[in-house]
């Protein structure tokens, strides 16, 4: 499969908005982005950094059992790593601002 090259995280977000149409995918990747932030909450709470080391566990796990079960599809993780990332927060904030649907 070729790989898909984007000029912008603007041209590459719709991709990424279209990557997670289902609802379950969706909430599931809002769920592990907010356990990101209780871990990173807790690390600094707790001034123990051992608490970052299940970060990328909570929001990659909770993401990839979303796609892999749900979305039927791979996560853009594989492909394009940093767009990835920059789209599960942009959209995290999608829906606190009511433009993405849980």
């Amino acid at each position: 499969m070729a790989t898909q090259s984007f000029a912008s995280f603007r041209e590459f977000y719709p991709y990424y908005l279209g990557e997670h149409r289902h609802p379950v995918s969706r909430r599931l990747h809002f769920a592990g982005s907010c356990g990101v932030l209780l871990l990173a909450l807790a690390a600094i709470v707790l001034r123990d950094a051992r608490w970052l080391i299940a970060a990328p566990i909570c929001g990659y796990g909770f993401a990839w059992v979303g796609h892999f079960f749900f979305e039927k599809n791979r996560p853009a993780t594989f492909r394009h790593p940093l767009y990835s990332l920059m789209g599960d927060w942009m959209m995290f904030a999608d829906v606190l601002r009511g433009r993405v649907r849980l």
